[in-house]
């Protein structure tokens, strides 16, 4: 029987590409759609809409759209934008749930909410999402300092609210997963590993940091002036860790990804970067992911 998880995406593994700006296309998306998760699609820039119709040629599966509100909120016609392209789930996130979540009902969409706070879990709740995903502060891209890990977090909005849960933040494979559904969650969100998966567009370079990161090999960086980000300590953001003040965080963030120039910006990447040692296919992530989480469990039974 599906959780419900897998129920509300329609898919057979409630295994979800994270949705990373630039990077969340239709080629990654419809790999991870094909091999039973459910695939994501940027929307902040031309491409990634564009991306919203071409995903159609590459699979008929489920696939999401990612609603960034803060990027959105002055113009609600990213909701035509989505109704058009026929996305039915919708991962909305940065912002209010409440600026667009009634739409999004409105036009026949599934609305989940991205929460890093037990505070911000309860008040999607609030404003009618569907399901969380509740992502800790291990995890890549925009934080905050104060936040808390997804050990911590998870169990506590799991214990606070009744809404279906994906996991983010520190997972990358079956015994990680296995962990996470103990917490609470009946899904698990992947971004650092969907970015180190064969499919994925990003230059060599940025993958090739990933797999060679141990596990020191992240920083939270809390610069005034700049958003409070994971990334990796190489390149530019190891000189930024050292506070050289000649440095910008983000100018040049599409040369790191297509480029490999670990010069020109920072590369948003979790921690459990440390924890992957090679590049996969996107369907053997997937699959094993989730399709291993039972025997790992044995395995911690076992230890008991």
């Amino acid at each position: 029987m599906p959780n419900r998880i897998q129920a509300l995406l329609g898919v057979r593994f409630p295994v979800v590409q994270a949705p990373m700006t630039y990077i969340a296309r239709a080629e990654l998306a419809a790999a991870v759609s094909e091999a039973g998760g459910l695939g994501m699609i940027e929307t902040l820039t031309p491409e990634g809409q564009a991306d919203l119709r071409r995903v159609r040629k590459l699979t008929e599966k489920p696939v999401a759209a990612n609603l960034m509100i803060q990027g959105w909120k002055k113009d609600p016609s990213i909701v035509d934008i989505l109704a058009e392209a026929g996305m039915r789930h919708v991962f909305t996130s940065a912002g209010d749930p409440a600026l667009f979540t009634a739409r999004l009902h409105d036009a026949g969409m599934i609305v989940v909410h991205v929460v890093g706070s037990l505070r911000a879990a309860l008040k999607a709740a609030d404003a009618g999402v569907d399901a969380l995903v509740v992502e800790g502060v291990e995890g890549g891209g925009f934080k905050s300092a104060l936040g808390a890990s997804t050990m911590v977090l998870l169990p506590l909005v799991a214990e606070q609210t009744d809404l279906p849960i994906i996991a983010a933040g520190g997972i990358c494979d079956a015994r990680s997963a296995a962990a996470a559904v103990v917490l609470g969650a009946e899904g698990v969100q992947m971004g650092t590993r969907m970015l180190a998966s064969q499919e994925s567009l990003v230059h060599a370079n940025f993958k090739n940091a990933i797999v060679d990161a141990n596990d020191s090999g992240t920083v939270l960086l809390d610069i005034p002036g700049n958003p409070t980000m994971r990334v990796l300590r190489t390149g530019l953001a190891a000189r930024v860790a050292a506070h050289d003040p000649e440095v910008q965080l983000l100018g040049r963030v599409t040369d790191l990804y297509f480029d490999g120039d670990l010069e020109a910006s920072v590369a948003n990447t979790g921690q459990v970067s440390s924890r992957i040692a090679e590049l996969l296919p996107v369907a053997d992530i997937v699959k094993r992911t989730w399709g291993d989480i039972e025997a790992v469990l044995d395995g911690a039974k076992s230890r008991v």
